[in-house]
């Protein structure tokens, strides 16, 4: 009888991390799972994911991830750990290191590339060591490296890959500001400058440049796209069978819906793109991120019967230009995740879904030791396998000539 998994979850009890929770143990599973430990700092958010899922393969455990022995303590015995504390925590090398001291396999859901090309650096030492990484594996990062793996394989020779994400809001307008995910990430998204993979290098461009609108179907629209920092123009170019094909370029571009994305800028104006840096407020030194999130988070609070059911609409996809045969060639991926029942209880599905799969993949087929990218670790048709089992619609097209 074979092992049956174990998994732990660091940050189990955030947004991500119960979306991850909540597929790996569905009916959707491709293994055996003997159990999830799910560690947080947060006991209250832990036990009322128990108590909705009730499985008893969930167990919870305290754990502060600033603590390295009892992070230590937290993965042994584990399969695989997925880091779901947010990136701009300052926590993913600590945990990326007691991965590997610990003889586990990793995932984080990477996000801005802060540790991206430091991580992959590490490839020797978790090759020696028998154990498997795999950086960013939520939709964008994650999905998005799959579908530009895609793309490359129907190409003999890539002059281009250009990637974007759009999200769109049905239903009344909210006059509370939701965020989509991490406010500090959103905020580094729209006021930090970012490097595009442009001439054959890696350029750094100025926040909220590259503009382009592109015409997408409904309920997107006319879409005016930016450049913005993230991981997959830090790897999908460099690479193998990418690298080789002789690609110039490669850009990553983010679309968020019109409203959200005006109230986002007006706060990169008033100061808090550079959100780490302390102000003084009456001899007190804060994070204008601390003040900003709390702020955020008590006016959804307090006015939740204001907030109108809206249906979040994504659509990933991925350009490619080049040579098939000699002949010039466009190959397109497309992803599209739209309101489904299947998505209830998720704050961002599509995220926590693809973290998942990544997951359940790494424990399913022949490990490679190391550390990847996931447009180096995944095969695009397993992976798009899983992925529609989760009622994503994907499409993928040819033109030559």
């Amino acid at each position: 009888m074979a092992k049956k998994a174990i998994i732990s979850i660091l940050g189990g009890g955030g947004m991500m991390g119960q979306g991850v929770i909540r597929d790996l143990l569905s009916d959707r599973s491709i293994v055996e799972i003997g159990e999830v430990r799910v560690f947080d700092s947060d006991r209250s958010r832990m036990t009322a994911l128990r108590d909705e899922l009730g499985d008893v393969r969930l167990t919870l455990h305290d754990l502060d991830v600033a603590d390295p022995a009892a992070l230590a303590r937290a993965l042994t015995g584990s399969d695989i750990c997925v880091n779901s504390v947010p990136t701009l925590a300052g926590h993913q090398m600590a945990i990326f290191e007691a991965a590997l001291g610990a003889r586990v396999d990793y995932v984080d859901l990477g996000g801005l590339g802060t540790y991206t090309v430091k991580q992959l650096q590490w490839q020797q030492r978790f090759r020696d060591a028998g154990v498997v990484a795999v950086l960013g594996v939520g939709a964008d990062p994650g999905m998005s490296n799959v579908i530009c793996r895609a793309v490359a394989d129907e190409l003999d020779e890539i002059d281009s890959i250009n990637l974007y994400w759009a999200a769109t809001l049905t239903g009344d307008e909210n006059p509370i500001l939701v965020p989509p995910y991490s406010v500090s990430t959103v905020l580094a998204e729209y006021a930090h400058p970012c490097l595009q993979f442009l001439d054959g290098r890696h350029v750094e461009c100025a926040p909220q440049t590259g503009t382009e609108t592109i015409d997408l179907p409904p309920p997107w629209g006319r879409c005016e796209f930016m450049y913005s920092i993230h991981s997959e123009q830090l790897t999908v170019p460099l690479a193998d069978g990418i690298r080789e094909k002789g690609i110039k370029e490669f850009t990553w571009k983010l679309h968020l819906p019109n409203r959200e994305h005006e109230a986002w800028v007006g706060l990169v104006k008033a100061g808090f793109g550079d959100f780490d840096r302390t102000v003084d407020i009456n001899g007190v030194a804060v994070r204008p991120l601390d003040v900003l999130n709390a702020v955020i988070q008590r006016n959804i609070a307090e006015n939740q019967e204001r907030i109108p059911q809206q249906k979040s609409h994504e659509i990933h996809f991925a350009v490619g230009r080049g040579r098939v045969g000699g002949k010039p060639a466009m190959a397109r991926c497309q992803v599209i995740v739209r309101p489904n029942a299947m998505y209830e209880g998720y704050v961002d599905a599509a995220t926590s879904m693809n973290a998942s799969i990544a997951v359940q993949l790494m424990l399913s087929e022949q490990r490679r030791p190391g550390v990847y990218a996931p447009e180096a670790y995944f095969n695009a048709v397993s992976y798009f396998r899983e992925a529609e089992k989760r009622e994503f619609d994907i499409t993928m097209t040819r033109d030559i000539g």
